[in-house]
């Protein structure tokens, strides 16, 4: 009967380990779709609402705020594809995260996230404009 409720209470421990992390990213995650620009720096830039407005096959790409931008030197394209330098490695940008529209904000942006393993991973990149 001991070993039985062993089991139980393992298997118990075990699904609440579930629960909470279930609800821990829940918590974390349902913040990383809001913009960021706490300052209110960007609020009256001619081109937040451009930037508001971006998206790639992934989703919004949020706002200025989360994107940075990409000197010319960090990023091109390698057969047909785009990539991206991060911390001295070159990544791939996924087909689902390029940005199609014109770029008026001129230089190459890139927004990125870390997973649930914490990778960086590209959501959205917009090439430099002409580019």
């Amino acid at each position: 009967m001991a070993k039985y409720s062993m089991t139980n209470f393992a298997a118990s421990f075990a699904n609440f380990g579930i629960i909470c992390c279930a609800a821990l990213s829940l918590l974390f995650f349902s913040g990383l779709g809001l913009a960021r620009d706490l300052d209110g720096k960007y609020a009256n830039s001619p081109l937040k609402q451009w930037f508001d407005s971006l998206a790639s096959r992934k989703g919004l790409c949020c706002s200025v705020a989360d994107g940075q931008s990409v000197e010319d030197v960090d990023w091109d394209t390698n057969g047909g594809k785009y990539r991206v330098r991060l911390g001295g490695q070159w990544i791939e940008v996924p087909s689902d995260a390029l940005v199609t529209v014109p770029n008026k904000f001129g230089l190459a942006v890139v927004w990125l996230y870390k997973d649930y393993e914490g990778r960086t991973q590209i959501r959205c990149f917009i090439p430099r404009a002409g580019g």
